[in-house]
């Protein structure tokens, strides 16, 4: 049976999507679990039973400082390695991420993967396409961002959950690979001309600002996590391309401008909708 981690999360839970999709048969776990779930909290060790599990989608528990997450990817490997699982899939980050302020955690994981013992595939994922396009900031009747003129190959989440069910479904023939998921580039400006209006770049110490004073919610790690994201597409870190997300889907990738605008599109304030 496969198991993926997160599904109550938008990637595990279209990963799901995907694999029953297909007939295969496969559960979820969650801290909070629906119908048919396994409960599975990483910050509760008791908890982290795979029995019966052949196959581990490893969703990448990110929303946390790197120690905390690093410490619940180990918790969840060596209940995997105690159980008898006998493949991890983990959901990485592309390997253009190294610059970005959570890049650590990935890494770092994808050790504690290698070293475990157990059969496994690493799917490095470019930043979603849903995500740039939610972190355009509407300002008036256009969009501001500290992207620049910079480009992201972004790709759709849905791509990224068809490709983790493609890798599941058939484990062994992903055996000991890297695959860097990234998908075609896109700019800030492009998607505010798909959304009918003007983009402005704003600074970068500008943005920072933006995240510190006007920006409730977020966490104290996540602002630095979000520029490291800006300057990273700002300079041309991330436009990077690779034929793997289309070699492994067998087909062409969604529109990844698409997905952004639809994203963009749906934190358009009332007031500015046409």
């Amino acid at each position: 049976m496969i198991l993926v981690t997160g599904a109550n999360g938008n990637l595990g839970s279209a990963t799901l999507a995907a694999l029953r999709a297909r007939g295969i048969a496969a559960t979820g776990g969650s801290r909070m679990p629906g119908e048919g779930m396994r409960r599975l909290d990483f910050d509760d060790p008791t908890s982290l039973d795979l029995a019966g599990v052949s196959t581990l989608v490893l969703i990448s528990a990110g929303y946390a400082e790197d120690d905390q997450v690093v410490g619940r990817h180990a918790a969840i490997l060596d209940a995997a390695v105690r159980d008898g699982v006998r493949h991890v899939v983990y959901t990485s980050l592309t390997t253009a991420g190294d610059h970005l302020g959570f890049a650590l955690a990935h890494r770092a994981t994808e050790r504690l993967v290698r070293a475990s013992g157990l059969p496994w595939t690493i799917l490095r994922n470019g930043l979603y396409a849903e995500l740039f396009g939610g972190l355009l900031m509407w300002a008036g009747n256009g969009v501001a961002s500290a992207f620049g003129e910079g480009a992201l190959a972004a790709v759709a989440r849905e791509d990224l959950a068809d490709a983790a069910a493609l890798v599941a479904a058939d484990p062994a023939g992903h055996g000991g690979r890297v695959h860097d998921l990234v998908g075609t580039p896109i700019t800030a400006g492009q998607v505010a001309d798909r959304l009918g209006v003007p983009h402005r770049t704003v600074g970068l110490g500008e943005y920072r600002r933006q995240l510190l004073e006007e920006t409730p919610g977020l966490l104290s790690f996540q602002p630095p996590m979000l520029v490291s994201i800006a300057t990273a597409v700002r300079h041309g870190f991330l436009a990077g391309t690779t034929p793997d997300l289309t070699n492994l889907l067998g087909r062409p990738a969604r529109d990844p401008l698409a997905a952004a605008v639809a994203a963009a599109s749906a934190t358009r304030p009332a007031t500015t909708a046409r």
